[in-house]
């Protein structure tokens, strides 16, 4: 099977990115052809050519809406996988998915587009929500399926009327396993806390930040993970909150596992999601999950078993469920075993791979089914209309 996946940004490596480079490999190594296309050239670009993965980068796959230049993007995509001819596209994130659908529908290639959350989930303020709802409706009916990696944002767009039943699907995100030199011990005397997320408007550092600030007769250390336009700001009220010298920003880091290993508890505060990756990196390494109830979080974390939930921007409860397991030590070992077993029994990455490559393969063999019913009845009218003329 030859594939082409299609992201929009190289400019970061985020969780759409970790997704497409963990299928783009397996799916390699499965003996299938893949390339990714990708919008500019930046460090996720260089992070598969690393991997071996061939990637093209568009000039045209910009992330702002510009229609102009929107439309200069579908022509070159089209004239790229002209060359290339997969069997599939697959594309990934909002701007690509709308981009390649429309490509590969000129071009009669079947598609899928997976959604890492949606662009107008519930607690997104944008103006453009109505724009986006309607620019996923008409891109869903060109598509051939749409993916999403939570069963809330499959009944999400179900009950907007969004994409119907027949096309949209759910494959939960899988990530691969770690050697068990990586599973923590969430038991020290000072519990050692980590935020993996990027600084942008989605995620809720404030949150943790302020929660933590009353809860200085605990012992706690922070470790935050991430980079983003936001960092700046997060410095400064660290310092305004007086907790600097127990936070520790970390930037993007490629050691991810390492640091989770060393950790007590995972914490993710979120305004929306669709299903973190991070959060089943915590839990595969055996770690509690504290994590705002938005999105598919809770289709990972169980509240009460492998963690906890809070509701979106709840500093209170934040702060309550953050005592509760920095006082018992014995609860976070717990919690992290019962988060393992969960990973290991939903969301690893074979247990991902095998129902992807199950929509690929169906998705094109409904295409060539589609195909050959249209030529038969070509056929029977040119055949028809044969017999009359000869009559």
């Amino acid at each position: 099977m030859r594939i082409c996946y299609i992201i929009t940004r190289s400019d970061t490596i985020g969780g759409a990115q970790i997704h497409v480079r963990d299928l783009a490999i397996a799916l390699r190594n499965h003996g299938h052809k893949v390339t990714v296309l990708i919008g500019q050239n930046g460090v996720f670009a260089q992070e598969l050519r690393t991997q071996g993965i061939p990637v093209i980068s568009l000039r045209y796959l910009v992330r702002p809406i510009q229609p102009f230049t929107d439309l200069k993007a579908v022509m070159e995509l089209v004239k790229t996988l002209e060359v290339l001819r997969p069997d599939l596209v697959a594309a990934h994130s909002s701007k690509a998915g709308w981009i390649a659908r429309l490509a590969a529908y000129k071009l009669g290639i079947p598609s899928t587009f997976t959604a890492h959350g949606w662009a107008f989930t519930e607690g997104v303020q944008s103006p453009l929500r109505g724009l986006y709802m309607l620019a996923e409706n008409v891109a869903a009916r060109i598509g051939d399926r749409v993916i999403t990696v939570s069963q809330y944002d499959r009944e999400l767009a179900l009950n907007l009327k969004v994409v119907p039943d027949s096309k949209i699907v759910v494959v939960h995100n899988g990530i691969p396993d770690i050697p068990s030199s990586l599973l923590a011990r969430p038991c020290h005397d000072t519990a050692q806390l980590v935020m993996v997320a990027r600084m942008d408007v989605p995620k809720d550092h404030a949150l943790l930040l302020q929660a933590l600030a009353s809860l200085r007769d605990c012992p706690w250390r922070l470790k935050l993970i991430g980079d983003g336009p936001f960092r700046e700001h997060y410095e400064q009220l660290v310092h305004r909150l007086g907790i600097a010298e127990r936070v520790m920003f970390l930037g993007t880091r490629k050691d991810v596992p390492e640091h989770l290993a060393q950790a007590d508890i995972f914490v993710l505060a979120s305004k929306w999601e669709g299903l973190p990756l991070s959060i089943l990196e915590a839990m595969r390494a055996g770690l509690p999950v504290i994590a705002s109830d938005v999105g598919g979080v809770r289709e990972a974390v169980r509240d009460g078993e492998t963690g906890f939930l809070i509701p979106r921007s709840d500093v209170n409860i934040l702060k309550a469920r953050l005592l509760t397991l920095l006082r018992n030590p014995d609860l976070r070992l717990q919690m992290g075993q019962a988060g393992r077993e969960v990973y290991e029994k939903n969301f690893t990455l074979d247990i991902m791979i095998d129902k992807t490559l199950n929509i690929y393969e169906s998705v094109i063999r409904d295409r060539r089914r589609q195909r050959s019913r249209k030529s038969l009845v070509r056929k029977s009218r040119e055949s028809k209309q044969g017999r009359r003329s000869f009559r």
